[in-house]
């Protein structure tokens, strides 16, 4: 993650929630208080992003003190002490939701990503994500599914080829798109092209894609697939893809196995922060 435009959506974030003042925080508690906030989590879960909670109190007040008490990517149970934070308790006050929501969202697809991760290990298959990730956030969710363990798979519309089908319909096919693709990139940019059916990939590898993706297929016919393909070109699997799913979509041989629900409907990991004690 580039610190200079993490630093800049955090304060950001921190101007939408602050505004003119936390209020109810001024009116509250005294300018002098001091305090120890304990962030903790109420569930089990992966946990990520223990790094931007403490940017954000240190963007927020440089005297608050952070102390991790587990490291990122530690696998925590219910009610760990994740971190101490130690300070102005007004600070406190006012960095807390935004560290929090931070921290939940992306413990949530951190574990989420290392619950599919195992499940595809035993095959050899990899788990990555896709661009159906929140707007402004594509950069922390992708960085927590790499802690999760699973890959990252194109950033954006700029650093790889990805023809879909509306695309191979305004080409005119398959080997049409190819053709054009070939023609506008680099010879360091990949290029992967989507199918539906057995005849579309055989085209496909024909025509020289780099990346061949087998869309919304059943299991038999992605066998019949990477019988043809494997060891040819890579071959990503990718509609619809779950926990309840992905093991029997690995056991078909594809090398990777893409799935959208790693960022657009993760659950948050139920993480709070106490003052004192944890309750």
């Amino acid at each position: 993650m580039n610190p200079l435009l993490l630093d800049q959506d955090l304060k950001a974030w921190l101007e939408e929630d602050i505004g003119f003042g936390d209020i109810t925080t001024e009116a509250i508690v005294p300018p002098d208080a001091v305090a120890t906030g304990l962030i903790h989590t109420k569930e089990a879960g992966l946990v990520c992003g223990l790094p931007l909670a403490q940017r954000v109190f240190a963007l927020l007040d440089p005297t608050l003190t952070f102390v991790p008490m587990v490291t990122e990517g530690t696998a925590a149970g219910d009610r760990t002490v994740l971190a101490k934070v130690s300070g102005s308790a007004r600070s406190l006050l006012t960095g807390e939701r935004l560290a929090l929501n931070l921290l939940q969202h992306l413990s949530g697809i951190a574990t989420y990503t290392h619950k599919l991760a195992q499940l595809a290990a035993p095959y050899g298959a990899v788990v990555v994500d896709t661009r159906k990730t929140t707007p402004g956030l594509r950069q922390l969710e992708k960085y927590a599914v790499r802690v999760g363990g699973g890959r990252n798979h194109r950033q954006g519309l700029f650093d790889a080829v990805l023809i879909k089908d509306n695309h191979i319909q305004v080409a005119g096919g398959i080997t049409q798109a190819l053709e054009l693709a070939k023609k506008h990139t680099s010879h360091m940019t990949k290029i992967e092209i989507e199918v539906e059916t057995l005849e579309g990939a055989r085209e496909a590898l024909q025509a020289g894609a780099d990346v061949i993706m087998l869309d919304n297929m059943a299991p038999e016919q992605m066998k019949a697939c990477v019988k043809e393909l494997k060891g040819k070109v890579i071959i990503e699997a990718s509609g619809g893809i779950n926990e309840n799913t992905l093991a029997q979509v690995a056991a078909t041989g594809v090398d990777v196995i893409s799935v959208g629900a790693l960022t657009h409907s993760v659950k948050a990991l139920d993480i709070s922060m106490d003052i004192g004690k944890i309750k």
